[in-house]
């Protein structure tokens, strides 16, 4: 397939993808940690994996946490093994030109709604509206009651009296990040299969659409006859059924199917 870190897709492909994009109604995107490569923040699986590296979280993290969360407060208060390595990678992460080409195609009114699996925030940060995190963002803390959010650094931690706890209904504050074996937020899930529904065209930039419930929304857009346009540096389980597969790095392949559209739409 040649260099993994060049384009490997036509002109005419990203002409068909543009074409999909500007004559397609309502367009969503999904997006996985592939995106958040060239911003620094390594998958957690894989050569280089956070993971593979470190050692995988435990399975039953939510579990733990319920039984017992003043202690695992006190582990997040000085994080070890992948939850240090993790935190430190990113608090240094900013978004690259993946995550404002999508800010782009918001802007122009092509994209109405993004939904994506990462927690590190880069794409509120990049200046996307109307952004979906089905797996929670890591700069939030979110009440287990109230499903209320705050800034992690608007919540003044005592180490000695844990939990800390909602200020607007007093319930259980835990990071925003969903754990293994944590139910999806239900004021995120509905929403993004809702987009789903709505939507007659999908990106899919840097997953493989794999990992369910997200995995459903692409899915849902095909099977109601819309249009997956699939972003990411290999072939994965969707690329047979999606109109076009643009080959290459999220960053690139991102900048110039924008550009392309905007070159179609001024005709």
């Amino acid at each position: 397939m040649g260099d993994s870190g060049e384009i490997q897709s036509t002109s005419e492909e990203f002409e068909r993808a543009a074409r999909v994009l500007l004559d397609s109604p309502y367009v969503i995107a999904l997006t996985g940690a592939g995106l958040s490569v060239e911003s620094g923040i390594p998958p957690f699986r894989g050569p280089g994996g956070l993971w593979t590296k470190h050692g995988e979280p435990p399975m039953d993290g939510y579990r733990r946490f319920m039984d017992d969360p003043a202690g695992e407060w006190r582990k997040r208060l000085n994080p070890e093994g992948p939850m240090k390595a993790l935190a430190e990678t990113l608090a240094k992460a900013t978004p690259n030109a993946g995550h404002r080409a999508l800010v782009e195609l918001e802007e122009l009114g092509v994209l109405q709604a993004l939904i994506t699996q990462n927690i590190d925030n880069l794409h509120r940060a990049a200046g996307h509206k109307r952004v979906l995190e089905i797996h929670g963002n890591a700069t939030l803390l979110r009440c287990l009651s109230c499903v209320g959010r705050l800034p992690r650094d608007a919540v003044s931690i005592d180490p000695e009296n844990l939990p800390p706890l909602c200020p607007s209904c007093g319930g259980i504050l835990k990071g925003d990040t969903v754990q293994f074996g944590e139910p999806i937020p239900p004021d995120v899930l509905p929403d993004c299969f809702e987009e789903g529904r709505r939507a007659n065209c999908c990106i899919v930039a840097g997953t493989s659409a794999t990992v369910y419930p997200a995995a459903q929304i692409p899915l849902d857009v095909l099977n109601r006859g819309g249009a997956l346009i699939e972003v990411n540096l290999y072939e994965s389980e969707i690329t047979r059924v999606c109109e076009v597969s643009l080959r290459g790095p999220g960053a690139a392949t991102l900048t110039r199917l924008v550009e392309t559209a905007r070159r179609l739409a001024r005709g």
